[in-house]
């Protein structure tokens, strides 16, 4: 293992979870976000695992919706039966979407705005400040995310970044040491498919081990 990152402040999201066992223990690991995927074609859609009912008695305050250009009012549903406290937008939803979105929301549940970076960034911040409360960066694929593979993190010294922001797409222990060299350090690192045995099943001792890197 090299270097450990600069900083100790990180969080941590799981994502892509699908059995209640491994969310209880993750919970008991004190993770601070878990994500839950609602996007029917991704092979981690928690609704083919579990129902509405049983992630809405998970106790915890970092649920995490992952939704991917559904409509506003299944989103409004799903996060008031699932009783979701962070909606993450992983489409192509606009800040015309956005702000429809969060009128019809709950003001106490918060919404990510994702941006799929590819080999360059162009994205424009300033008209989401005022309508999300984070953002997250992952790596661009048409899959929407949970590809395992790493953007270069040395675009986000590039950019401005106005938000808080989580950090994704292919974070894992190979590559945690270069973390430190992004100025402005994210806010919570977002794993999912380098710690897995497969998809939906987690590597609870990898995500142990990782968990301890950030200390």
């Amino acid at each position: 293992m090299s270097q450990q990152p600069s900083t100790n402040n990180y969080q941590l999201k799981v994502c892509g979870l699908t059995k209640i066992n491994q969310i209880q223990e993750l919970i008991s690991l004190n993770t601070d976000f878990l994500g839950f995927i609602f996007y029917e074609k991704s092979p981690r859609f928690v609704l083919n695992h579990l129902s509405l009912e049983e992630i809405s008695e998970i106790n915890h305050q970092g649920k995490v919706g992952v939704f991917v250009n559904e409509s506003i009012e299944k989103i409004v549903k799903i996060t008031e039966k699932t009783n979701l406290n962070f909606i993450q937008l992983h489409g192509d939803e606009d800040e015309n979407f956005i702000s429809k979105l969060r009128k019809n929301l709950d003001e106490k549940i918060k919404i990510i705005k994702v941006f799929r970076v590819g080999e360059t960034f162009n994205f424009q911040f300033s008209v989401f400040n005022s309508l999300v409360d984070y953002f997250l960066f992952d790596t661009d694929s048409k899959a929407f995310g949970g590809t395992g593979k790493t953007f270069d993190w040395q675009i986000l010294n590039q950019i401005e970044i106005p938000k808080p922001y989580f950090l994704s797409g292919g974070i894992s222990l190979e590559n945690i040491h270069q973390l430190s060299t992004i100025n402005h350090q994210p806010l919570a690192l977002d794993i999912n498919s380098k710690f897995e045995t497969e998809p939906g099943i987690k590597d609870l001792e990898t995500i142990k081990t990782f968990k301890s890197l950030l200390k």
